[in-house]
């Protein structure tokens, strides 16, 4: 990939529209549009201001292609830093092709998967990070993960990590000059103001650490497995939670053989709900496989729903105590949610006499809807958004993530050596590694590989 030539590619989705954007960027990127393009007023595109946007056809010689609306973004004020023409013109799949080949005839080559947004990075329009959550932008589904986004696009977590990594390269430079004057033993980083810069990065970062958890989640969705007995209504649940038959519902005991997955969006989190087989002893091969899955994906829950028939309390209750014991005691870092189902059956005095016995207990009715918003907000009340709404940095990439796990660790060896006393260059050493991962993330220090792994995961045209 070389990053001196003009790129083009269709910036909107594939297929036909009412309007599509063609994307040209580089050097000769208005040359180009000025050779394909005859402006309504007779202007030449060349001639234009940056940020103007003119009416005229593309022609591919004599042969009009269409009546488009031509961008202009002079370099280095565009989003590549180059130069930039956006065509928005009918959005025919046909014309949209019509044109591209022009312009790849014209001289442009077809643009890589996120290689717009790479050459943003490489001309400093934004740093790796800022880079990446354009992608997490685009792919966001839910009001928590477009916030994160939005947030980490603006710069919130690379400044910080800018300003950690510039005050910590100013002590490690003072600290390799006191090695030019070993001799003569003079100190000119100051040691208690280094100690507290050390003390400060060490609590920022842990502090990031422990939001990917959060991060995490609220970025990709959060698991929820339901999971209970045979036929006490866990798919009518998932189907009144997404509000469509999206399970097969059967009186018959065993009709789930294995997990039906989908997504809804409550108070804008993400919540992933798993509808999973009915646990119970089965001869069935097959239903033994689902049995075998529903355990698989109570492991990777972050939040299990525990369901029971209602109905059936009385005769089951001392086997309905000792599963939501085994819950607790497999997964007592899991959120549990034990729920009564099909209390529309039950009389108000039979319903407050289930809630004596199970006190978090919350009562629904999965075919009625009864009860299926009390649900909805006990799950939201699992998930820290106090981070989100507060707008702190929150780490959602797994990429990041590592890097500061590293940082730390070469923080705290720093920490290890003051405390012991150790000479300036064998601190250097360890500053310097610090460093580097405090750079990884945000791109300062990096490699061909790193930024094709980054990359590669973009759309085309972005």
């Amino acid at each position: 990939m070389t990053h001196n030539d003009t790129i083009v590619a269709l910036a909107t989705p594939s297929g036909a529209g009412a309007i599509a954007i063609i994307r040209l960027s580089g050097d000769n990127a208005i040359i180009i549009a000025s050779e394909i393009f005859t402006s309504i007023s007779g202007k030449k595109l060349s001639e234009q201001k940056t940020h103007t946007i003119h009416l005229g056809h593309i022609k591919d010689g004599t042969r009009v292609l269409d009546e488009v609306l031509m961008s202009v973004f002079k370099n280095p004020n565009s989003y590549t830093g180059e130069d930039v023409v956006e065509i928005s013109c009918h959005g025919s799949a046909f014309i949209q092709q019509e044109i591209i080949q022009l312009c790849l005839r014209k001289g442009c080559r077809m643009a890589q998967a996120g290689e717009f947004t790479l050459r943003a990075f490489l001309n400093a329009k934004m740093d790796l990070s800022q880079a990446e959550a354009v992608a997490d932008l685009i792919a966001s589904d839910s009001e928590a993960a477009h916030q994160l986004a939005i947030q980490q696009m603006r710069g919130g977590f690379s400044n910080e990590i800018k300003q950690l990594r510039e005050e910590l390269l100013n002590f490690a430079s003072l600290i390799e000059l006191e090695l030019d004057f070993a001799e003569e033993d003079v100190e000119f980083a100051n040691r208690d103001e280094f100690q507290q810069l050390i003390t400060r990065i060490t609590q920022v970062l842990k502090r990031l650490i422990d939001s990917f958890a959060t991060g995490n989640v609220l970025k990709n969705g959060i698991p929820v497995a339901i999971v209970g007995e045979p036929n006490v209504g866990k798919s009518t649940l998932l189907n009144a939670l997404l509000n469509e038959e999206r399970a097969i519902v059967s009186d018959i005991a065993g009709t789930t053989r294995d997990t039906i997955e989908d997504e809804i969006t409550i108070g804008g989190i993400g919540f992933r709900f798993i509808d999973t087989a009915g646990i119970r002893e089965t001869k069935d091969t097959i239903e033994g496989l689902g049995i075998k899955k529903t355990f698989e994906k109570m492991d990777a829950s972050e939040v299990v729903v525990y369901l029971f028939d209602a109905i059936n309390f009385k005769k089951l209750s001392s086997h309905i105590h000792v599963e939501i014991e085994k819950i607790k005691n497999k997964h007592p870092l899991k959120s549990l949610v034990v729920i009564a189902n099909k209390v529309d059956q039950l009389s108000t005095a039979e319903i407050s006499a289930l809630k004596d016995v199970i006190p978090e207990l919350i009562t629904i009715s999965a075919k009625t809807g009864m009860g299926v918003e009390d649900l909805k907000a006990t799950l939201l009340n699992f998930v820290n958004t106090g981070a989100l709404r507060n707008n702190e940095t929150i780490v959602t990439n797994t990429r990041h993530y590592d890097s500061l796990l590293k940082a730390l660790e070469e923080i705290q060896k720093v920490q290890g050596g003051i405390n012991a006393g150790l000479s300036g260059d064998l601190l250097a050493i360890d500053i310097r590694q610090a460093l580097y991962h405090f750079g990884e993330i945000t791109g300062e220090i990096s490699n061909d590989e790193l930024l094709g792994n980054i990359f590669a995961n973009f759309c085309i045209g972005k």
